[in-house]
């Protein structure tokens, strides 16, 4: 059976890609130019990374960095898996306090780069580290009794609300911290600008959710408290689901 051709910017990332054998040695290569390109997300967004911006950090011209990744999008998409930590080690805990542990780790690494959260996930994982997130969480399935789909679907799961969650806070914070005028800063302006606007005839449920302060709880629904309480909520789901086997 044929081998199937690996995508150029999957190869790039796994170290699959052909290199001539003859002719000098080059003097860059994708980590080196990952690695500037990080530094500028870091420093200055994800606006502040271009071919142009990432050749000046590394000190060539831009039209050399093609050579490595065809295009922005494929240097986005290695940075996106380079700049994930290492998840956190299984060291033989039982499934629930392991993906406790994981999604917690996968919202905080997000929210200590944002601008991961503007990259999105538009495929599926598919670079070295990105993967091994996706194999220790299989892992930590292993003996539940589930399925193969079953599991993936668990992880997909826990990885979009982490990235939500990420979002979320990422998004109060920012909010709450300006200095301007937005009326909807923070959870207690947003709760303040729908009082203002739900008619209790046409949105029952909320107007009371919102004259209950379900909202508000003093500003501070980006705590721990909160994501904790949507993550067991997930969790039960999964020990339920695992019961039924």
């Amino acid at each position: 059976m044929p081998e199937t051709p690996l995508p150029a910017v999957i190869a790039r990332m796994w170290g699959r890609e052909e290199l001539p054998r003859r002719g000098p040695r080059p003097s860059l290569d994708l980590p080196r130019i990952v690695e500037a390109a990080i530094r500028i997300a870091d420093r200055d967004g994800l606006d502040g990374v271009t071919m142009a911006s990432v050749a000046a950090e590394v000190g060539v011209a831009t039209m050399s960095l093609y050579r490595y990744a065809g295009s922005k999008d494929d240097l986005l998409i290695v940075m996106a898996d380079a700049a994930a930590p290492e998840p956190p080690p299984l060291d033989g805990r039982a499934w629930r306090p392991y993906l406790t542990d994981w999604t917690t780790a996968n919202r905080n690494y997000l929210l200590s780069r944002p601008w991961l959260l503007s990259l999105g996930q538009h495929s599926p994982p598919a670079g070295p580290r990105s993967l091994r997130w996706l194999d220790r969480a299989l892992a930590a399935l292993d003996d539940t009794g589930l399925d193969p789909g079953e599991k993936i679907n668990i992880v997909t799961t826990l990885t979009g609300y982490a990235a939500q969650q990420a979002t979320l806070a990422h998004a109060l914070t920012t909010t709450t911290a300006s200095t301007g005028d937005d009326p909807m800063a923070g959870m207690a302006g947003y709760s303040a600008v729908l009082t203002e606007v739900l008619d209790p005839n046409g949105y029952p449920a909320l107007t009371a959710a919102v004259q209950a302060n379900g909202f508000g709880r003093n500003d501070q629904w980006i705590d721990d408290a909160d994501f904790t309480f949507g993550l067991t909520l997930l969790l039960d789901g999964v020990e339920a689901l695992i019961s039924r086997q």
